[in-house]
């Protein structure tokens, strides 16, 4: 076999793969040895992505048991490498239509040689496989079901072949920019962090080549183009080709109607950005708490808001928003809540309900490639984790339920992120800053004026409808009077925080609203 055939490896992790650290189990198959008709069914379902999530993974020589790699592998031997390749490439011609080829490489496990065959989303999907490896064999195309490829019919065949042929944006190539746009220090940069034995070849590779390998470059030799999730991590300033790729941190000192705040704006590669934001947070706004108690040794301890449920939430933004529309993610801290703004909402399959339950599962992804390069920076753990995850981590801390916001259209997706009550003062100019022990007693007076309003409040209502129930007719006094006041002290929210003066806005009631009422209740 060529030696350098033996030496090419992939943009991954193998032992991460071999256990499944960063893919899911649906995105990969194990194969003792070379079936050939199997495999190029498995190929086929990879290529044609039905859920956006990628593509997937063959691993050769490797048994499978109850779903799991049984390791140390069967390994494969030189000989038999050689063959495979040479037979792939042949299939790839002449069994799936159009013609695709998947990726190989040779690794070294525990003292075996195994073959990884990386079968990335097609570019030019659908596509359909021979369902026999003979002349007059029928052809069909397959997708994944689970762990299972399947071959398609009825509806999903319907489906594979309207939805399929839409390649995600972040996976299509960039023809306003040239190869020269992606940066080979980032692209091995991105290499070394994930622990990839790609690394090594990637100093003496052309940005083509590798570019090519990590699958970030496409379109034939004499007319590559880089995609634009390449672009947008491998880019110093991916910007330029995507307006607003930011994130926005807005610290409101004063409460969300406040005159005051303090902006921080990220730019740069998005991996860098994502990571850059998270720790900005955790560095300057992020509090723990203590509270002893006299019957036990063991203090408790709580955070304002706990960091992981804030990386899910702005990852989740950083994967599922548009970079074709011109908006920033926006995260805004106020003393009573972090909330994480992007755009669009969620996919119109998902029930609101069910996302607030944590039960929400998305038949498709947006960004099928930005979410897996996030996957191997460990930024996320995997699709559908990362509401479940927010609900049991403030569950954990002993926050306040979170919430998730859209509208009927979708436009938008907010994250709402209570502060835990410990750390709530009734000072409407200050924000806590709990360093040592919380007492949680709520001070401070409240006006009748605001009062009345929050009495009021049923569920979420416009100013109109609020202005018209206390009854007053002059906007600004109401507005001076009531609404501004209520906002600053965080005692109400508004439900589209980003445009104030949106036609759809409405008021509601915070936690910290709603504890001010109940301990009028009481006096």
């Amino acid at each position: 076999m060529d030696k350098n055939t033996m030496t090419i490896k992939l943009p991954i992790n193998i032992e991460d793969l071999l256990h499944r650290r960063t893919v899911e189990s649906e995105r990969i198959e194990y194969k003792e040895g070379w079936n050939p008709e199997s495999i190029l069914r498995t190929i086929c379902a990879f290529a044609n992505d039905f859920h956006n999530l990628g593509g997937g993974y063959v691993v050769i020589g490797v048994a499978e048991q109850n779903g799991q790699p049984v390791l140390p592998p069967m390994g494969l031997l030189p000989e038999q490498i050689d063959a495979i390749q040479k037979e792939l490439l042949n299939l790839g011609n002449s069994a799936i239509s159009p013609p695709y080829h998947p990726l190989t490489a040779t690794y070294e496990v525990q003292g075996k040689t195994i073959l990884v065959l990386w079968a990335p989303g097609g570019e030019t999907r659908p596509y359909k496989a021979k369902t026999r490896l003979s002349k007059q064999a029928d052809w069909g195309y397959y997708l994944r079901k689970h762990t299972s490829t399947v071959k398609a019919s009825g509806e999903d065949e319907r489906e594979l072949l309207t939805l399929a042929a839409t390649v995600p944006f972040d996976d299509r190539y960039r023809q306003n920019a040239t190869l020269n746009d992606l940066s080979a220090y980032l692209m091995r940069d991105f290499l070394q962090d994930i622990g990839s034995e790609l690394v090594t070849e990637a100093r003496d590779l052309d940005i083509e080549t590798l570019g090519r390998r990590m699958n970030v470059v496409g379109g034939p030799t004499e007319a590559a183009f880089p995609k634009n999730v390449g672009l947008l991590f491998f880019n110093e300033h991916p910007e330029q080709f995507f307006p607003a790729t930011q994130i926005d941190v807005v610290y409101f000192p004063e409460g969300a109607g406040g005159d005051r705040f303090d902006e921080k704006v990220f730019k740069g590669p998005l991996g860098r950005i994502t990571q850059d934001a998270l720790t900005y947070i955790h560095n300057l706004y992020l509090k723990e708490g203590v509270i002893k108690h006299p019957d036990r040794p063991e203090a408790e301890r709580f955070w304002n808001f706990p960091l992981a449920a804030i990386e899910e939430a702005v990852v989740n933004a950083v994967y599922q928003r548009s970079y074709e529309i011109r908006e920033p993610i926006e995260i805004r801290i106020d003393g009573n809540e972090l909330m994480v703004l992007s755009f669009p909402g969620p996919d119109r399959s998902i029930r609101l309900a069910d996302l607030q339950a944590g039960k929400a599962v998305s038949r498709r992804y947006r960004n099928r490639r930005i979410g897996e390069f996030l996957k191997e920076l460990d930024l996320t753990e995997g699709r559908s984790t990362g509401v479940p995850k927010i609900l049991r981590v403030m569950r954990a801390n002993g926050s306040p339920a979170p919430a998730f916001e859209t509208d009927d259209e979708r436009s938008y997706f907010l994250i709402r992120l209570p502060i835990h009550k410990a750390f709530i003062e009734l000072t409407p100019s200050t924000t806590p800053e709990v360093t040592g022990e919380v007492t949680g007693e709520v001070t401070g007076e409240v006006s009748d004026d605001i009062i009345r309003l929050l009495t009021l409040i049923e569920g979420e209502m416009t100013r109109r409808e609020l202005q018209a129930q206390i009854g007053l007719k002059h906007d600004d006094h109401f507005r001076e009077t009531y609404i501004k006041p209520a906002l600053n002290a965080g005692f109400i929210a508004m439900t589209v925080p980003d445009k104030p003066k949106s036609r759809l806005q409405k008021y509601r009631l915070t936690d910290l609203g709603k504890q001010v009422l109940a301990s009028k209740d009481k006096t």
